[in-house]
């Protein structure tokens, strides 16, 4: 079996970033922050994907044993001999309960590690999310040079996989990242550049890594996050020159050697800058990465005066970090993912691809910009604005540490299923053992009423009959079950601190009830929401009590645009200048 999977892939032919997902993730510390929380945020902008989260939980494992490592078919695309899909993105017993389906085919390892004696908890979603003790992880890919790298025995690992193994493992950033990095040069590393945030709720690093190039594992570098400044990434490296002298840095064993040799750089260029060396530039197309950079630092510290126009890909005008004119709420980190560029001159919201309601969603199609910035090849049509919000999202979080409680009481998962813009983020504390069953529950091919993703899709593409008057009313509907969440935690973290003090296990108990029930409130809620949606817009109308399809029709300005001022009014054929 094994020979005949090795075989199949290297046949494969694969486009680079083929299968990868394209997200936007960021990193506030404690100090930038009002609360003095940690948090790690990310959107999972990959279309209909495996939407479910899934908790896998603490194990101890025999001495001797050996862990799988997966294949993700985030990264280049799916491999059917390995089990490994786009959806249903793992089945099997090593993952815990959640995953295990033995009516569907199951995933196979594509290699093995040295087990550690014990494991810890973690929340799992097409990438590894936060565990037990408050470690946490975000997510962008982003182009390189070596793009499309394919599994086999020299390279076992994607960044899915390696934030797993350093989710299991590590209590601290700081072990995590060295864990990645140990991994990355022993076992390799394929598929597409990648930037992985990590945090605990007192520190914070990213670690980028590459596929090297035939012979070399993996390339990677990591920088530490310096209290008080927030970071952004968004499918492009962040980090730039190195300092082998600076303990807040941190590089992988091939990298000085594997740039020499590739001729990437050279000592008389000076410090070697990651992002020019492994990578050409932007990711699909200019300004699809680089523009959401532009909007983060320029909504959090608008005294910079960041310009959204810049040189090329390489572009200095956006540092590594920036520290905000104002310290973040919970709530201000949500809202940052909710954005269209309202109020600038690229506002989604405006125009006639807006159509008549203010739709800011762009469906993508052939004829869109896509591919290498750097291939000279690709012709470019088009190509609209990249917002944070995007149709194609799956879920979107923002994980808060908080190093004041204990573990299971600090830790908070915010997940939001689909368009960050139309969903409502919804708590799971780090301590439970299980997640509630709609938001575990998702066949992406097939709608049902079963699933918190299918309830919320159903809202945000209902949207679309009627924009600004469907998001107004979502966004009063989210305000609404978010306060009433954000109310419940504060009461949940006194009780279950206390509760902690005294019987850790009771605590965990209570919280794990706690969780599932606000889950199943919103889901209960975002349902009949949805339900009343249908009815008040049906037809074209607006529809309520005492009123029946009261005719809303379109804005003036947009009737202008089209052929209704020359429409039916008359019996005579309107003259030629007219049509």
């Amino acid at each position: 079996m094994k020979a005949t999977i090795w075989r199949w892939a290297a046949g494969m032919v694969l486009g680079a970033c083929g299968g990868a997902w394209a997200c936007t993730t960021l990193i506030v510390t404690p100090g930038a922050s009002e609360s003095g929380a940690m948090f790690v945020a990310h959107s999972d902008d990959g279309h209909l994907g495996d939407a479910r989260l899934m908790r896998v939980p603490a194990a101890d494992h025999a001495p001797g044993s050996e862990r799988p490592v997966y294949f993700d078919a985030v990264s280049i695309g799916e491999l059917p001999p390995y089990a490994s899909f786009a959806y249903r993105r793992y089945a099997g017993s090593a993952r815990g309960p959640d995953y295990e389906n033995p009516a569907v085919p199951q995933t196979e390892p594509i290699g093995f590690i040295p087990q550690v004696e014990h494991t810890y908890a973690y929340f799992d979603g097409n990438y590894g999310i936060m565990n037990e003790h408050q470690l946490m992880f975000g997510e962008c890919t982003n182009g390189s040079k070596t793009d499309g790298a394919q599994p086999g025995p020299e390279r076992l690992f994607y960044s899915a996989e390696l934030a797993r193994v350093g989710l299991e493992r590590c209590r601290t950033a700081r072990e995590a990242v060295e864990l990645i990095g140990r991994l990355i040069d022993t076992y390799g590393f394929y598929g597409t550049g990648e930037t992985l945030p990590v945090a605990d709720p007192k520190e914070a690093w990213v670690i980028e890594m590459a596929p090297g190039p035939a012979g070399v594992p993996g390339l990677w570098v990591a920088q530490k996050v310096t209290d008080g400044e927030v970071f952004v990434a968004a499918n492009e490296f962040r980090i730039r020159e190195i300092d082998p002298e600076n303990p807040d840095q941190k590089f992988g064993a091939h990298l000085y050697r594997t740039a020499l040799e590739q001729g990437w750089w050279k000592p008389e260029d000076g410090r070697l800058d990651w992002l020019r060396t492994v990578s050409l530039g932007e990711y699909s197309h200019p300004y699809y990465s680089l523009r959401r950079v532009w909007r983060l630092m320029d909504k959090l510290a608008p005294s910079r005066e960041f310009s959204p126009w810049v040189e090329d890909g390489y572009t200095r005008a956006y540092p590594f970090t920036v520290k905000p004119d104002r310290k973040l709420t919970r709530k201000d980190v949500m809202e940052l993912y909710r954005d269209h560029y309202e109020g600038t001159e690229f506002d989604l919201t405006k125009g006639p691809a807006a159509g008549p309601f203010g739709c800011p969603y762009r469906f993508l199609g052939p004829y869109d910009a896509g591919g290498d910035v750097a291939d000279p090849t690709v012709k470019r049509e088009g190509a609209w604005e990249r917002a944070l919000s995007v149709y194609y999202c799956t879920y979107v979080f923002v994980c808060e540490g908080r190093s004041g409680l204990p573990d299971p009481v600090g830790g908070i998962l915010w997940f939001g299923n689909a368009k960050p813009a139309e969903t409502c983020f919804t708590p799971f504390y780090a301590g439970i053992t299980k997640v509630a069953a709609p938001y575990r529950t998702c066949d992406a091919r097939m709608f049902t009423r079963d699933s918190a993703f299918w309830a919320f899709n159903f809202v945000e593409n209902w949207a679309g009959l009627n924009y600004q008057r469907i998001h107004a009313d979502i966004v009063a509907k989210r305000n609404e079950l978010e306060t009433a969440a954000f109310e419940a935690v504060a009461e949940a973290d006194a009780r279950a601190q206390a509760m902690h003090a005294e019987d850790p296990a009771q605590a965990v108990e209570w919280l794990t009830a706690f969780s599932s029930e606000q889950a199943h409130a919103v889901f209960a809620a975002w349902q009949q929401f949805g339900d009343r949606l249908v009815a008040e817009y049906a037809d074209g109308g607006l529809n309520f009590p005492g009123q029946l399809n009261e005719k809303i029709g379109y804005p003036r300005e947009w009737l202008l645009q089209t052929r209704w001022p020359n429409g039916p009014t008359r019996y005579e054929r309107p003259a030629p200048a007219e049509e």
